[in-house]
């Protein structure tokens, strides 16, 4: 199973079997979520960390649900005001894909971009103000087998999703202990 068949398969079963009414319950995907996020894909775009001409890394191995290769940018940037932490991972398979051939045709092996925003204080505190995005490598919202568009709160109050898995670390981060919203 991929990584993007499996991170849908979850969050459908979050949707659709929480009972009924859950799709309006959830608190991810909305037009404002969706607004946001096409904010942010441009600020991605022109910082070159997204779309034509973005800056490359040395890929790493990486793991389920995101890719079996990543590469992981670190930085800030304002969107609609506020500066925030930015963190782009991007996901390259399928399974058995090397470093070298990543490296030699990134945009045949890219198969998404997963985004953690540290939004404005309010936002969400009791998961340190992040937004999650989902985007397809051409900046569309990957989305539910439903239709609900990864962008948001994605798994906030539930068994799994972004959310839901990130909490587990002190930061949401997993790949450093450094403290990546103080690195201004």
């Amino acid at each position: 199973m991929t990584s993007k068949t499996l991170v849908s398969v979850v969050l459908s079963a979050l949707v659709l079997g929480a009972g009924p009414g859950a799709a309006q319950d959830m608190m991810f995907g909305g037009e404002e979520d969706q607004a946001y996020a096409a904010n942010l894909w441009q600020v991605m775009v022109d910082m070159k960390l997204a779309g034509d001409g973005m800056i490359a890394s040395f890929p790493y191995e990486g793991v389920e649900p995101h890719g079996m290769m990543l590469e992981t940018f670190y930085t800030f940037a304002t969107v609609g005001g506020h500066t925030g932490a930015l963190v782009v991972k991007r996901n390259y398979g399928p399974e058995g894909v090397s470093v070298d051939e990543v490296l030699g045709d990134p945009g045949t092996h890219l198969g998404a971009y997963t985004v953690m925003f540290q939004r404005e204080d309010g936002y969400d505190p009791d998961n340190q103000n992040w937004f999650w995005v989902k985007y397809l490598p051409d900046g569309s919202l990957d989305a539910t087998p439903d239709g609900m568009a990864l962008a948001g709160m994605v798994g906030k109050n539930a068994d799994a999703g972004c959310i839901a898995c990130h909490k587990g670390d002190p930061d949401y981060l997993f790949t450093t202990d450094a403290s990546v919203t103080m690195m201004k």
